[in-house]
């Protein structure tokens, strides 16, 4: 809980009736992309509704660019951009209009809102499109519109929920640039709010995991999912060697590493690279396998989550 935070959360609870959407969480969220993950009902959008001062916690305290948002909601919601997942955007608007308009919600001059909804739009690839009312636009562009009225009135952090819900593989890849572009070139901080791990992983410098409320993780994504952790050996089934995968399998779970296996793919997990490579050459030559793939494995976030109990 050291150092620089943009956000800083301390004992939060948050409690609806029976149901206890936030658990006690304390959460350090320093500047650059970081990922708030978990699967849908893990807190995520509850947690960005109380950095907003749209909701107040049962307990616990929140700080925001140095700011309490039960305080001070108002002059946050002025310095924070919000992209929220549901569709709530006017159909009968046009883009530009739309986001000149909340530029101006957000305190600018109507001269200064009209030129960055303008800039925004151009930036996230919309310049031609600007004048097109938003219910003729696709999917992809109003996620557009979203993030470019996010970051039109020059937010020092943004929140964005599912930026990437709805999306094909090319618009999700395009989606995922821009929202590194608006931290490596405008140095705007981003609170990315996602359920898919590998997009977190992509462009995120650091993870904020949640599972039911309750914290998983909370750090640096390097230290998290660390280097490579083992190996994927693929071997050849071979005829006159039926159980040869399975011996190689016994004889590799024998010496201590940790043995899944699907098929003919063994995911082979050990603490010490060099052991783990000398350990697979010895098994697979003893019990004469063939070899088609030998690849490293990383750890993930699934790997994260999957270790939780």
């Amino acid at each position: 809980m050291q150092g620089v935070t943009v956000i800083t959360v301390r004992g939060l609870t948050m409690q609806f009736g029976a149901q206890r959407a936030l658990d006690n969480l304390d959460i350090a969220i320093p500047p650059g992309v970081t990922g708030l993950v978990g699967a849908n009902g893990a807190g995520k959008t509850t947690l960005m509704s109380i950095v907003l001062g749209l909701r107040e916690a049962t307990s616990g305290t929140v700080e925001v660019l140095g700011m309490d948002p039960k305080l001070l909601g108002s002059r946050i919601r002025a310095r924070v951009g919000y992209a929220p997942e549901r569709n709530v955007l006017p159909e009968d608007m046009k883009a530009v209009d739309f986001v000149k308009h909340l530029s101006e919600v957000r305190g600018l001059p109507r001269d200064e809102a009209r030129n960055r909804a303008s800039d925004s739009l151009w930036l996230v690839g919309l310049g031609e499109e600007r004048f097109r009312a938003i219910g003729t636009m696709s999917t992809g562009q109003r996620q557009r519109v979203k993030l470019a009225q996010a970051i039109a009135a020059d937010p020092k952090l943004v929140l964005l929920d599912e930026p990437t819900d709805g999306l094909d593989p090319m618009q999700r890849d395009q989606m995922l640039a821009l929202i590194r572009q608006i931290n490596d070139e405008f140095g705007i901080d981003v609170l990315l709010s996602s359920h898919l791990l590998e997009e977190v992983e992509r462009v995120c410098d650091h993870v904020v995991a949640l599972d039911a409320g309750q914290l998983v993780a909370d750090g640096p994504l390097a230290d998290l999912i660390g280097g490579n952790e083992g190996v994927e050996l693929e071997l050849v089934e071979i005829a006159d060697r039926p159980r040869s995968i399975d011996d190689v399998a016994d004889a590799l779970a024998a010496s201590g590493l940790d043995v899944e296996r699907d098929g003919a793919v063994l995911t082979v997990v050990g603490p010490d690279t060099d052991v783990l490579a000398d350990a697979t050459r010895d098994a697979v030559a003893e019990h004469g396998a063939r070899i088609r793939r030998l690849s490293s494995r990383k750890r993930t976030l699934e790997d994260l989550f999957m270790e939780q109990p």
